[in-house]
């Protein structure tokens, strides 16, 4: 049976590591790893004082640490989660039975039908209007039959070798777009899982809307002057 790793992505989110560390079914994976960012707030020793290794980042940013997470672990199957409230921890062994299914790529979407996005209870709700017109752009250029309901969700897992084979080099924010497009090109197998969006637990997000937007506008323009290629 395929080896499968969790990974943890994490940057001063004690509040939430705390309330969310006992909900993690961590029985399910064969080896589970924090990426830290630079926390000043006690999540690394936190999490070194529940006995699970933690690796720092020599460079920021959420796209690096996804390359540091895949670096440091050994897995088959690599599943990525930030306890920050937003991502639900019964979705994990979800997203890692697609994979075991045979998906190359499982994206929990806050769009899918039975899903909950956190602005649903908002009549203006520009920071999901803005992810649906991406999705929706992606899907337009790169799609080859599969309509995807959320690209840019972090909340996801990918087996290593599509992993290597997308050869990602976004540094921030993006890396979850950049993924989901080049996946696209590539024809690889993306599945989606409806998936509820939670409250942040502690503190303001570390995704600004302006500068992040930006970025992700930046990587789509790469990704459509490449084409099918990168």
């Amino acid at each position: 049976m395929s080896t499968c790793s969790l990974i943890l992505l994490t940057y001063n989110e004690i509040a939430g590591s705390r309330a969310l560390h006992p909900n993690l079914p961590l029985s399910l994976f064969d080896e589970v790893l924090v990426v830290d960012g630079g926390s000043q707030d006690g999540t690394r020793e936190f999490f070194e004082g529940q006995g699970i290794r933690v690796v720092g980042q020599q460079r920021r940013g959420r796209g690096e640490a996804f390359r540091v997470g895949a670096r440091n672990t050994t897995g088959d199957l690599l599943v990525f989660y930030s306890p920050d409230g937003n991502e639900d921890p019964e979705d994990l062994p979800r997203l890692l039975e697609c994979l075991r299914a045979g998906a190359d790529l499982a994206i929990a979407s806050r769009f899918a039908p039975g899903a909950r996005n956190e602005e649903d209870d908002q009549l203006f709700r520009p920071r999901a209007w803005v992810n649906m017109a991406f999705t929706l752009i992606a899907n337009l250029l790169f799609g080859r039959g599969v309509f995807l309901s959320d690209t840019i969700n972090g909340f996801r897992a990918i087996r290593r070798p599509a992993f290597e084979s997308l050869r990602l080099d976004e540094r921030g924010f993006p890396i979850e777009y950049q993924m989901s497009i080049r996946a696209m090109k590539a024809g690889l197998r993306i599945v989606e899982i409806p998936t509820r969006e939670g409250d942040r637990i502690g503190g303001a997000s570390k995704a600004e809307s302006f500068p992040v937007g930006l970025g992700h506008l930046k990587v789509l323009i790469r990704e459509i002057l490449r084409f099918r290629s990168f």
